[in-house]
């Protein structure tokens, strides 16, 4: 059973999610919190597999708790989720250790598969936040970056450049599983091999690579 802490100032909002999360037979709402303190308190005192935290509430936003979480719960992953998509949310929620980041409009289905995804401890970002970051990084990169791109491209296998291109498109490991016919953990395997030989931190950074690289995504 994933156990999932929901944080956001809105009673309606909390009320909306647990009730769409609660539809899964794998995943139990264990607490929940209005503010970014109350979060904190909470993953310290019970064990929290997933925290869904708001961007902004008053009182101390999901932010800021991010740290608080990582320092008193290292077992939690967090995913934040919010109705804002600002690029600077968004980096500074990864860097402070966020391994998700998915917006309010998400699909309740694909909100239920995202708090899955983050269990495992796999990064997960909405799919338009992935391309707003390519496009970030194509509006300002230099125009050197397609030949150093393509020359650290070449260090993968024609299987692995596939997996890469699935990742870039924004699929989780178990859809480029479906779609390359292979089992979850070979595509876990895969991908912690390109991150390696390509010298990336995250997804997103391989995804940014690709596309400087030209790499498509569909086909």
């Amino acid at each position: 059973m994933i156990r999932t802490l929901i944080a956001d100032d809105a009673t309606l909002m909390r009320a909306g999610i647990r009730l769409i999360l609660e539809h899964a037979d794998d995943i139990e709402v264990v607490a929940e919190a209005a503010d970014g303190p109350a979060a904190v308190r909470a993953c310290r005192e019970q064990e929290i597999d997933v925290a869904l935290l708001d961007v902004h509430m008053p009182g101390g936003d999901g932010l800021t708790a991010i740290a608080g979480i990582a320092r008193e719960s290292p077992r939690t992953n967090i995913a934040m989720l919010t109705a804002y998509d600002d690029d600077r949310n968004v980096a500074e929620a990864l860097r402070a250790g966020a391994i998700g980041f998915l917006l309010k409009d998400t699909a309740p289905t694909e909100l239920i598969r995202a708090v899955r995804v983050a269990a495992t401890g796999e990064s997960i970002l909405a799919p338009q936040i992935t391309r707003r970051l390519i496009e970030r990084h194509l509006i300002s990169g230099s125009g050197g970056a397609e030949a150093a791109a393509r020359s650290r491209i070449e260090r993968l296998t024609d299987t692995e450049r596939d997996v890469l291109r699935l990742v870039s498109a924004g699929l989780s490991n178990a859809e480029i599983a479906e779609r390359l016919y292979m089992a979850a953990g070979t595509v876990k395997a895969h991908i912690s091999r390109i991150l390696t030989k390509l010298d990336c931190a995250n997804r997103v950074q391989a995804a940014i690579l690709a596309h400087d690289a030209g790499l498509p995504t569909s086909g």
